[in-house]
């Protein structure tokens, strides 16, 4: 599902005026800054740093959008690029090791693998909570974009700097890796029913 904003028929319209008035960028803030927050606050799980960076992100983006060019993507995807590389830097100048804040997995949205596959993931989401964990940073961000900010494979491709088929082939690679290691910790501790990580994920 898209964000209702982003289909809103006067964006084009809004962030073309949004160049030159302050209290149309305004409206743009208004309408992004609570996703914007979300995402940074699980690239580094801590309010401060979130609300900070945020704040950041949006001066940014205020300053640069006279030179915003559509790209065929929605306007959000521009706001995340920003919010990517800032978070990347933060961590970057406090050599801190880059984590995604996923304390409550129930938060991914995994509705393309249908009820069954909900129902049994969050079951054992703990485990999964501590795979994701594992998981490369940039597979993090994959997982966060795909299943909690609900974007697509071009969405995410335009954020992280990659090609909108690398996307899904990291997309697919990961859930296999996860897949891979539950598999593993289930055979470590034998389950009473038949396990869901042993069947294959859906593919699109």
């Amino acid at each position: 599902m898209r964000n209702k904003t982003e289909d809103a028929p006067d964006e084009p319209a809004l962030i073309q005026r949004a160049k030159t008035d302050p209290e149309a960028f305004g409206e743009l803030y208004e309408r992004y800054v609570d996703r914007i927050y979300k995402y940074v606050y699980y690239r580094t799980g801590n309010v401060a740093d979130a609300e900070d960076l945020t704040a950041r992100i949006f001066e940014r983006a205020m300053n640069h959008i006279a030179n915003y060019q559509d790209q065929g993507v929605p306007f959000s995807a521009w706001l995340y690029r920003i919010a990517h590389n800032l978070v990347a830097n933060w961590h970057r100048d406090h050599s801190r090791r880059t984590f995604l804040a996923l304390d409550d997995v129930s938060q991914l949205t995994m509705t393309d693998h249908g009820p069954e596959f909900v129902a049994q993931l969050m079951e054992d989401k703990e485990a999964l909570r501590e795979s994701i964990s594992r998981l490369p940073v940039d597979r993090q961000e994959l997982l966060m974009l795909k299943f909690i900010e609900r974007l697509s494979n071009a969405e995410i491709g335009e954020i992280m700097g990659r090609s909108e088929g690398a996307i899904k082939s990291l997309y697919h690679r990961t859930l296999l890796s996860l897949r891979e290691e539950l598999v593993g910790l289930e055979t470590e501790v034998p389950s009473r029913r038949p396990s869901f990580f042993r069947r294959p994920f859906g593919r699109k």
